[in-house]
């Protein structure tokens, strides 16, 4: 039985398929047997650890990869960089923290809370990523309290949760509550990343309970931050402005101007309101 054999037989792939080179690396430097034998352990750890966190990414369940170095912060002044990088940092996880972007969409939201989810995977831990439209459809189609409890359990047990897009479609009341029993099953024991496209003065209305909604606000924002995005949508980035239409249409387009006009101004005033931490507006300067 030959040195690879048994390594195989040991489940140490990486070592078996690097044994030769290491051998031959041995006898040209003529290292130790200590060093010669923790070089090819070693190999095989990074190469397990590499395997792990790919699996945990898999499992976590991400849209799309990505990663804070393509994070534009130029592109997204008003996030304050040596901000953003506490929460990649093993603290995030260790202090069961939280972090909740609001904006309209188009702003970056998702591709953020994906790369500090990313790299916190990569630092060992574990994540899902769930849309709240895609949590409502799984709790419609969990009949009893067991299928509900079955549902909820990995995304309370995860180290990272990342809960997408609250409030862009209408949910069924079952969801305010099964909401609740996520972030309060959380609240400082594991850390939550929330994406919204609704200030938080919104959000009775979005849970269908001002009481409920308030005691999931209380717990996300004491131990955590909001950070209120604006600005042109990454989408559109590049694209010339759209020329007005011709006059014949010119008065259906100025009342869905002025629709978009009041809702950026209702906008704007939750921000003003509910943003926790004034240090978060930077100016470009910041990002240099």
């Amino acid at each position: 039985m030959t040195a690879t054999t048994v390594l195989t037989q040991l489940h140490l792939h990486q070592a078996a398929a690097v044994l030769t080179g290491w051998l031959d690396r041995a006898a040209q430097q003529e290292l130790a047997h200590q060093d010669f034998l923790v070089g090819l352990l070693e190999e095989e750890l990074a190469a397990r650890a590499v395997a792990d966190t790919e699996r945990r990414l898999k499992q976590a369940a991400f849209p799309f990869a990505a990663s804070i170095e393509q994070f534009d912060f130029r592109f997204r002044p008003e996030l304050k960089r040596q901000v953003v990088l506490r929460y990649l940092d093993p603290g995030f996880v260790s202090q069961a923290g939280t972090l909740t972007l609001i904006g309209p969409p188009g702003l970056g939201k998702t591709m953020l809370a994906i790369c500090i989810a990313t790299k916190q995977v990569q630092l060992g831990a574990t994540a899902r990523f769930i849309t709240a439209q895609q949590l409502a459809s799984q709790l419609g189609r969990a009949a009893t309290s067991r299928g509900r409890a079955r549902l909820l359990r990995p995304l309370l047990d995860c180290d990272v949760l990342v809960l997408d897009e609250l409030g862009y479609l209408p949910t069924e009341p079952a969801f305010g509550p099964a909401l609740y029993e996520l972030i309060a099953g959380r609240y400082e024991r594991r850390p939550v990343l929330l994406t919204s496209n609704k200030s938080v003065t919104e959000w009775s209305g979005m849970v269908q309970d001002a009481s409920l909604a308030a005691a999931i606000i209380d717990r996300l924002l004491h131990h955590g931050q909001v950070f209120y995005l604006k600005g042109p949508s990454w989408r559109l980035r590049g694209r010339a402005p759209e020329i007005p239409e011709a006059s014949g249409t010119r008065s259906g387009t100025a009342g869905d101007h002025e629709g978009a006009n009041s809702a950026r101004q209702n906008h704007a005033a939750g921000i003003e309101s509910f943003t926790p931490d004034q240090s978060l507006a930077a100016t470009e300067g910041d990002q240099a």
